[in-house]
């Protein structure tokens, strides 16, 4: 691809562009508004008034009622003072000027904050009181059990007294085991107080994948659980913990966590009960802005897992306008995101403590007992904010489900949803089925930058099928192929400006050259992040899939989410992938997978039904070549489709190249393509 324009360039040429959508053209149809803000709900939002105390303070126009727009522009044009109010407004570092934010600014490499010390646990805990729990744990096998904030900080007083005590220094590694669980919580948050590293896997892990991400890091402590439930049944995992300690040598003590077995502890290891029982207030060490906090991984579908690693003040600081800004919550609130500890979305739901609020930490599965689970657990717990994922809410209106008449839902205020694009036909049964004046926010970004890129603001209207804008300190574009900004059409997805929160480095990457790689490549000092957006003229958002999933036929591009949600619709459908496989001779092959419903068969009548379906809502250039039916769709164990690793297996890369089978929910799945790719490469030659 051509080199983009110089720095000072993209910065203006992005301005500039961005502004444009923000008048509805003639020719633009009408959105299909679904929620308004009112200016009361406005100046009631703590965006509403971040944006006042922002104006008064800097004596600028950000518009009565605050205008979203205004204030994106300022945040992305002054990034200095943005940071700095958000670091003063929810003081979490006040008094810094705004020439000591920003001393680089420039990707990778930017320097945020330097001089500056902080604590991502003492500033998690600085909001204990009695009058609400910091944790509510719910599970599949009992009622939910509130965590005093009292509680909560003796035990990671407590545990972090432990590390101590075992000789864990600041920046070794602390790795756990475990499922989302307050012990989960509790070991991170002591493991930061002192700064040591954190780093999770989900105990439905096994030990392959496992090593594939902990081997890298070489923890000092292994904290485990010897099991979990999902779907009603018990999982034993005291075998996968055995042969973890025996697999990695780095690890000098093993803590256990009971789930299934309270009465037994693996020989040698300490337990958990002993761990924390000398209950203290935590002594948080002052760390540098840029000191590391955890390690997460890429989804690891093609070669081991990338060690991500992020910082304590960026994490902090994203956290907070995110948490506060973007979706509303502070003090007082309960949240919940439907995670496991191998997500993110585990990382940034707990996150929800450094603003204040109860996070609700459930072990269980996501439809147990019945599809409706979550918004049972919504009036159980009395939720504000429930997060999950846009498969959940499609399988709740598949169902015909009706939660707001079925649950006390009185005091969910917002629904937020990410993982994958969510159907405009979801949007709409979420205020039809769940509540007319719920705020729904639908995010898009990433493990990458531990937070959101496109996302949603109480001061806009919510329309069907789209997220509202970028966050506020988000430059993000849509670039085509030469590196310039596009509107009204799909482009590669681009952030031109620093995040706080982007990773440090990569594990064992001393050189910095998979970072680079994996983000600024084709173009340097900008993250390209892998996705396709489309920047409407309104202003809003579509993001349509992965950029190198994307199909083009004939030169024109349609990201697959497209086809998902035109496919998805038909009830005889329970999930499929689609791939644009580019072939050796220039062909192009397209063919759409699908797995069917109990009793449902790939009758003629389906699949003209499925062709018309695609040809009516998405575009009749991308109808597919083939429809096969298949046992299951594999995903990645965040829920993603695998695209890609699929689409090499059919351009005929070896599948032990083309993806790493720990990093797929079902394995057995995979093999079943794997026979479809071999079959093909003897009837095509290819």
């Amino acid at each position: 691809m051509p080199p983009a324009p110089a720095t000072q360039g993209r910065a203006d040429a992005r301005c500039c562009e961005w502004q444009a959508p923000l008048v509805t053209a003639a020719t633009t149809p009408e959105p299909e508004v679904l929620w308004h803000p009112t200016p009361e709900s406005i100046a009631a939002s703590q965006l509403g008034r971040f944006a006042a105390w922002v104006a008064e303070r800097r004596g600028i126009d950000l518009g009565s009622p605050a205008d979203y727009d205004a204030i994106w522009r300022w945040s992305v044009e002054h990034l200095d003072q943005f940071w700095a109010d958000v670091a003063a407004w929810s003081d979490v570092l006040p008094g810094v000027p705004d020439d000591r934010v920003l001393i680089r600014r420039e990707m990778p490499g930017a320097q945020w904050f330097p001089g500056t010390t902080i604590n991502y646990a003492e500033q998690a805990l600085r909001y204990a009181t009695d009058e609400q729990p910091a944790l509510i744990a719910a599970s599949e096998d009992g009622d939910p059990v509130e965590v005093s904030w009292a509680t909560l900080r003796g035990q990671v007083g407590a545990f972090a007294a432990t590390l101590r005590r075992l000789g864990v220094q600041r920046g070794d590694r602390v790795a756990g085991y475990l499922p989302n669980v307050p012990e989960a919580v509790v070991a991170f948050l002591g493991a930061a107080s002192i700064g040591a590293v954190w780093s999770s896997c989900a105990p439905d892990f096994g030990t392959r994948s496992v090593l594939d991400r902990f081997a890298q890091i070489e923890p000092v402590v292994l904290v485990t659980v010897d099991g979990y439930r999902f779907n009603g049944k018990p999982y034993d995992r005291r075998d996968v913990v055995a042969e973890l300690r025996d697999a990695l040598p780095s690890v000098r003590t093993t803590i256990a966590v009971p789930r299934l077995h309270a009465d037994t502890v693996p020989e040698g290891a300490l337990p958990w009960a002993e761990a924390v029982a000398d209950v203290q207030d935590p002594v948080s060490e002052p760390l540098p802005f840029d000191a590391p906090l955890w390690i997460v991984y890429s989804s690891g579908t093609t070669g081991l897992p990338k060690g991500i690693v992020h910082g304590h003040g960026g994490v902090v600081l994203e956290q907070r306008k995110q948490i506060g800004l973007h979706i509303d919550v502070g003090p007082g609130d309960r949240l919940f995101w439907y995670a496991s500890t191998a997500w993110i979305m585990w990382n940034i739901a707990t996150s929800a403590l450094l603003a204040g609020a109860t996070v609700v930490v459930y072990d269980g599965a996501p439809t147990y007992p019945t599809v409706d689970a979550q918004f049972a657990l919504a009036a159980r717990t009395g939720m504000n904010y429930l997060g999950t994922s846009p498969g959940y809410l499609g399988a709740c209106e598949k169902a015909g489900v009706r939660p707001g008449n079925d649950h006390d839902l009185s005091a969910l205020r917002a629904i937020g949803v990410t993982g994958s694009p969510l159907p405009a036909s979801t949007f709409r049964w979420v205020y039809d089925a769940v509540a007319p004046e719920v705020f729904l926010g639908s995010l898009s970004g990433g493990t990458d930058v531990a937070t959101g890129f496109i996302g949603s603001s109480p001061l806009l209207p919510v329309t069907a099928g789209e997220l509202q804008r970028p966050m506020l300190g988000v430059a993000a574009a849509s670039w085509d192929e030469g590196g310039h900004p596009v509107v009204g059409e799909l482009g590669e997805l681009v952030i031109t400006e620093p995040m706080p929160s982007m990773p440090l480095y990569f594990w064992n990457d001393p050189d910095g050259v998979r970072y680079r790689e994996s983000y600024f490549e084709p173009w340097p000092g900008v993250w390209r992040h892998g996705d396709w957006l489309e920047v409407t003229e309104r202003g809003t958002c579509l993001i349509t899939g992965r950029s190198d999933s994307t199909l083009n036929r004939g030169g024109v591009r349609m990201g697959t989410a497209d086809v998902y949600a035109a496919v998805e619709a038909i009830p005889a459908v329970l999930d499929c992938v689609v791939l644009g496989v580019e072939q050796r001779d220039g062909g192009y092959w397209m063919p759409l997978f699908v797995q069917l419903a109990p009793g449902a068969e790939l009758t003629d009548d389906l699949t003209a039904e499925i062709k018309a379906a695609i040809r009516a809502n998405a575009s009749p250039r991308h109808v597919p070549d083939e429809i096969t039916v298949v046992p299951g769709v594999p995903h990645t164990r965040t829920g993603k489709r695998l695209e890609v690793p699929l689409k090499r297996l059919f351009q005929g890369v070896p599948p032990e190249k083309a993806l790493n089978l720990g990093a797929v929910d079902d394995a057995a799945v995979v093999e079943h393509y794997v026979a479809l790719a071999r079959e093909r490469s003897l009837v095509t030659g290819t």
